[in-house]
């Protein structure tokens, strides 16, 4: 439970005002893109689409859901429905839409963690990433950030190294469960750093944000959507980010790569994908539809205020992208030497 006037709630305050800037986005979208409507309408789609949301609500996976449903709805012209099936770390949902019919009136809001992390740690989590699924579009990307109590005392990623490294064992680090991709990250940098942190999981990244916020343990890697107005309000202190450059809300904050750490790019993205066999003019349809609205300046703007970036491209491109991004989790796994098989 969430008390009122404690950080995490100040912190579900701020989400939901970056919501409700997401949701005025939506609706000059809706007003910009009913004109195109009529253009599809003959053809695809005939009906309601389903978008299944493999995590519950409220996180960045559906926030990014509601999004795209928006968009399809108003350039398209036809409902779009979002259905939350959490459960398996992303699994349940996406294996359901693995096996439904490849008609176009059944999505997958994918994820990093659905397409990388789950497949790389799990033999069979009843899909396959690559082939299971035809890719439509990616629609957003957002950096992971290294944060620690303001109590600890470092101002950098080679501070916290050598703190570490210097009480070897008694420093933890949460994570948002265990096969997380919050966990997967922090075991990477423990194994590059050489450094031995206990891990604590959590059951949620809510979670994982209470407990380095009330200093229950000593490190972990959040999702920057999470972390904006806790780290701007000088609650914690961010040490790096994940990404491949520094982000554009937290210019100050170098990238881990910056910092020493070789070879550490992970971001947190999602897309579309249907289930494979999909006809090639709906994949077409449907990518085209959202990127116009990925497009608008609102909805860029929207997207950044939560932490996120968009670069919109081809359903080759994001197919591209998910390969590697299969590979990169899958050499992870096992560098960090951890299946939940």
């Amino acid at each position: 439970m969430v008390v009122w006037g404690s950080p995490m709630a100040t912190y579900l305050s701020d989400f939901a005002r970056a919501g409700l800037t997401l949701a005025s986005a939506l609706i000059t979208l809706s007003i910009g893109l009913d004109g195109t409507a009529s253009i599809h309408a003959q053809t695809y789609p005939v009906k309601t689409i389903k978008l299944v949301v493999p995590f519950g609500p409220g996180g960045p996976t559906d926030v990014s859901a509601r999004l795209v449903a928006q968009i399809v709805q108003s350039t398209l012209g036809q409902s779009v429905v979002i259905e939350n099936r959490p459960g398996a770390g992303g699994a349940l949902g996406s294996k359901s839409v693995a096996g439904a019919d490849p008609d176009g009136y059944t999505l997958l809001a994918a994820t990093s963690a659905t397409l990388g992390v789950v497949p790389a740690l799990v033999k069979n989590p009843g899909y396959d990433p690559i082939k299971s699924f035809a890719p439509i579009a990616k629609v957003a990307d957002s950096s992971l950030v290294l944060v620690v109590p303001q109590s600890i005392p470092v101002t950098s990623v080679q501070e916290f190294i050598a703190f570490a490294t210097a009480n070897p064992g008694k420093l933890s680090y949460a994570s948002a469960g265990s096969g997380n991709q919050t966990q997967l990250l922090a075991e990477l940098f423990k194994s590059k750093a050489r450094i031995d942190i206990v891990h604590v999981p959590y059951k949620s990244g809510a979670e994982m944000v209470t407990a380095i916020l009330g200093e229950q343990v000593h490190m972990a890697f959040p999702d920057i959507s999470i972390l904006l107005p806790l780290v701007r309000e000088g609650k914690l202190k961010a040490l790096a980010v994940t990404s491949a450059t520094r982000h554009r809300e937290l210019p100050d904050v170098p990238t881990m790569v910056e910092s020493g750490i070789s070879d550490f790019v992970m971001t947190f993205w999602s897309g579309i994908v249907a289930p494979a066999g999909i006809p090639s003019g709906i994949v077409d349809t449907l990518n085209t539809a959202i990127n116009e609205g990925l497009r608008s300046q609102d909805v860029r703007d929207a997207l950044a205020k939560v932490g996120a970036e968009t670069n919109p491209g081809t359903p080759q491109d994001f197919a591209r992208f998910i390969a590697a991004e299969t590979q990169k989790w899958g050499a992870v796994a096992k560098t960090v030497g951890i299946n939940l098989d």
